[in-house]
């Protein structure tokens, strides 16, 4: 019996930073998938050269072996890459990396995208500011603010209401309609994605305490309650609002499939604490499958021998898992 083996496409990433390494690291690291790698020839061999590796490009896609091999989609820069030191001009490439791999995960050429970190400051200008993968990959599937970032390992997985705005203008961005959608995104994404048949969601409040009773403001009682209360109703499974400070407990951790933060570092300060360059970012509410690392570009590391390619690999293994 011939099994299918699934296809990623991997975009390498801000030249500058840690993506390069973790691509030679992942030459020599064995995956049950057929894997291409987005990038520029000449500079992963002298990154290469940083780890005393050598690595060699073949044409044809077959399975990853990690023997050294890398199937390489070579992306021309404008300029040479210099290990920790972003060129804006060659940083723009991503994008064009970025459009190249969800096209054709579109298309069905691939099954899924794995990203690794880019630099959202080097990305952003005076007139274009940059909010990051998710907004962008989203936009480019016509599936904008539909989007959820969920955050996640074998243990613990922790989705997000908002992502990458100024906590300032969280309050206002929690509407009943931007929540529902939201839940009904993970509720949904869990049957599909994770084969979980009813999940059991936390959802978090906005305020300390949930705002005990609209002492400590009024989104749990107005928005955030009725939503859940809504969604119950429809044979939803949802716990809230709870307190963010006691939400993510060993209890709550082994008792329910997910988490729903209201905020950025409310979810994901818990899980990086808690699991830290063992995670994987998905992004639910696409119609193409897309991981990525749980870090960023980490420009002062480049070169170094302290990396930690567990992130990457473990989002190539969820890219995997989430295809069959």
């Amino acid at each position: 019996m011939c099994i299918k083996l699934p296809s990623i496409i991997i975009n390498s990433g801000e030249p500058a930073g840690i993506g390069l390494d973790l691509c030679v690291f992942l030459a020599f690291k064995k995956f049950p998938a057929k894997i291409t790698i987005m990038g520029n020839k000449e500079a992963l061999i002298r990154r290469a050269k940083l780890h005393k590796k050598k690595i060699h490009f073949t044409k044809n896609l077959g399975l990853h072996k990690g023997n050294g091999d890398i199937h390489l989609i070579n992306v021309p820069y404008h300029s040479e890459v210099v290990a920790g030191k972003p060129n804006q001009k060659n940083s723009m490439l991503q994008l064009k990396m970025i459009d190249y791999g969800v096209s054709n995960c579109l298309n069905k050429n691939y099954d899924a995208l794995v990203t690794l970190p880019i630099s959202k400051e080097v990305l952003s200008s005076n007139k274009l500011k940059f909010t990051g993968h998710t907004e962008y990959i989203s936009n480019l599937c016509k599936t904008s603010d539909k989007e959820v970032m969920l955050l996640a390992n074998q243990k613990l997985r922790i989705a997000l209401v908002t992502t990458h705005v100024a906590l300032s203008k969280v309050s206002r961005l929690i509407t009943k309609t931007k929540l529902t959608n939201v839940i009904k995104t993970l509720h949904f994404d869990l049957q599909k994605r994770f084969k979980i048949k009813k999940p059991k969601i936390i959802i978090t409040g906005l305020n300390p305490h949930a705002g005990e009773n609209g002492n400590f403001g009024s989104e749990e009682i107005k928005v955030i309650l009725p939503v859940i209360d809504s969604l119950n109703n429809q044979g939803f499974n949802l716990i809230g609002p709870v307190p963010a400070d006691t939400a993510f407990v060993p209890k709550n951790i082994k008792d329910v499939d997910c988490f729903l933060a209201m905020f950025h570092d409310q979810g994901l300060s818990a899980f990086k604490a808690l699991s830290f360059g063992q995670g994987v970012n998905i992004t639910l509410g696409l119609p193409i499958i897309r991981t990525s690392v749980d870090h960023g570009t980490a420009f002062s590391l480049v070169g170094t021998n302290d990396i930690d390619p567990k992130s990457f690999y473990q989002a190539i293994d969820m890219a995997i898992n989430l295809e069959k």
